[in-house]
């Protein structure tokens, strides 16, 4: 079995004095777990020779550095953003190219990751128990201010948010949209990191500072953008490259109206559960109890390793990739299951009739799918689009296709209507290709009205559910 693969993420700019030196010392340093490595540097526009010693580097290290050239000075973030996107190792620190960190300390910085515990790891300078030169007291001043706004925004109680040595799993790195081309990298990470729910470990490292007279380039105006940085990533909702993460995302402020749909479903849901398409966990918190199996499933890796973390203290709960498209990662669960769940997810698949066999094929004789869809085509708008559904479903047609696939359909119910208008505003009119949280947190705030009131409304639904069962004699 290969190794995992360590990517070393190196931004650099005017640094032809130490980046040499520094390249040697991160190849040098002993592997945590036998990790193999690769170092990607990113000259980010430097006018000395610090290309021509990476260059150089590479020459004497072949197949281990790679450099990538920005035409023009942009700026730290900008560098870190564009050696994420190279990245192809499961995890992935940062290590600046001048002598500050010392990479002796990946060992104990990637432990946490390594061992499964952590999504993302900081490297404290100020723990008790790292070594660190003594500099500047404004300077620390100012860190410490950073580090607590950033803390307040973010809700964490980190020691030192603008430390250079952060380490993530990569694709959790590569998820989330870096906007900030400058040293507003630390904290915008940082926040941005606690809204996605991760796992952040701190532990002490040692550091070597230096002066401005030594080459320290960070100064007053870079605090001042930090500060700005905070308040807008605070107050944002920027936390997915992918559009459809964002949109799925958004619903986890509404436990609410999760809570609502699992109660819709909750008297059909049996023992033993595959859930198809669980996302990031809104309705598997609220279904897996007290069952003797639960399978949360999902076609994206890193929806799965949130699903992981967020629901590990449910002990009878796995996490499977399993795409409802394809017929192969159904048969580990053939005739064995006896309620599927799947909300939200067949209106994504084109060959919607082959999703529903494979859904049968993994019921046992006499077991239930759960099949919600949004209801309407004539509602069919931009969020649709957006989201990439193929189409909405009537309940004759959603009916028929259950009945194709060879399902006994017990009953539809109508879901959520009171949400119907909005939609159509929104998607139809507006042309919206995403939703307002704000709007979202207010709708949740008064499900308890939306409730009592859903089935009185005269308007068709936003949803419907299919409960459907397999014949006892299937084979």
């Amino acid at each position: 079995m290969q190794p995992a693969l360590l990517s070393i993420l190196v931004p650099l700019y005017n640094e032809e004095e130490f980046v040499g030196e520094i390249l040697e010392r991160v190849l040098g340093a002993n592997r945590p777990a036998n990790l193999a490595r690769e170092v990607i540097v990113v000259d980010d526009g430097s006018q000395d020779d610090s290309a021509r010693v990476v260059e150089e580097a590479i020459t004497r290290h072949r197949g281990l550095i790679r450099l990538i050239r920005h035409p023009r000075n942009q700026g730290k973030g900008a560098a870190i953003r564009t050696a994420a996107a190279a990245a192809r190792g499961e995890y992935c620190i940062i290590q600046d190219a001048d002598l500050e960190y010392d990479p002796r300390d990946y060992a104990v910085v990637l432990e946490p990751l390594i061992s499964g515990d952590a999504d993302a790891v900081f490297g404290s300078r100020f723990s008790s128990q790292g070594r660190r030169r003594v500099l500047y007291f404004w300077h620390s001043v100012a860190n410490h201010l950073l580090t607590t706004l950033a803390n307040a925004a973010a809700d964490l109680n980190l020691t030192d948010v603008e430390t250079c040595y952060k380490a993530f799993r990569t694709r959790l790195l590569q998820s989330i949209p870096i906007r900030s081309n400058r040293f507003g990298f630390e904290p915008e990470i940082t926040i941005k990191l606690a809204k996605r729910q991760a796992r952040i470990y701190e532990v002490p490292i040692s550091y070597e500072g230096r002066t401005y007279e030594d080459g320290k380039k960070i100064g007053l105006g870079d605090a001042i953008e930090a500060v700005w940085v905070i308040f807008r990533t605070w107050l944002g909702s920027d936390l997915y490259t992918d559009h459809d993460a964002e949109i799925l995302d958004a619903f986890s402020v509404t436990p609410r109206f999760n809570r609502w749909m699992a109660d819709a479903i909750r008297p059909y849901v049996g023992r033993r559960v595959l859930e198809i398409g669980a996302g990031m966990g809104n309705l598997s918190r609220q279904l897996a109890r007290r069952r003797q199996r639960y399978v949360a499933s999902d076609i994206d890796e890193e929806h799965i390793e949130r699903l992981r973390k967020r629901l590990r203290h449910h002990v009878h709960l796995e996490t499977e990739f399993c795409d409802l498209s394809r017929t192969e990662d159904f048969l580990p669960f053939a005739n064995s299951m006896d309620t599927v769940v799947c909300l939200n997810v067949l209106e994504h698949i084109e060959d919607d009739r082959g999703a529903l066999r494979n859904i049968h094929s993994a019921l046992a004789p006499g077991g239930r799918a759960i099949v919600l869809v949004p209801e309407g085509q004539r509602l069919y708008g931009k969020l649709d689009e957006v989201l990439g559904h193929h189409r909405r479903y009537s309940h004759r047609q959603l009916r028929e296709r259950l009945e194709e696939a060879g399902f006994t359909v017990e009953t539809i119910l109508d879901f959520n209507r009171v949400s119907r208008p909005a939609w159509f505003v929104s998607g139809k009119i507006l042309r919206r290709s995403s939703i307002s949280r704000l709007q979202l947190r207010i709708f949740d705030r008064l499900v308890w009205l939306w409730r009592r009131v859903d089935r009185f409304i005269p308007w068709k639904p936003t949803s419907i559910i299919a409960i459907a069962r397999k014949p006892d004699d299937s084979a």
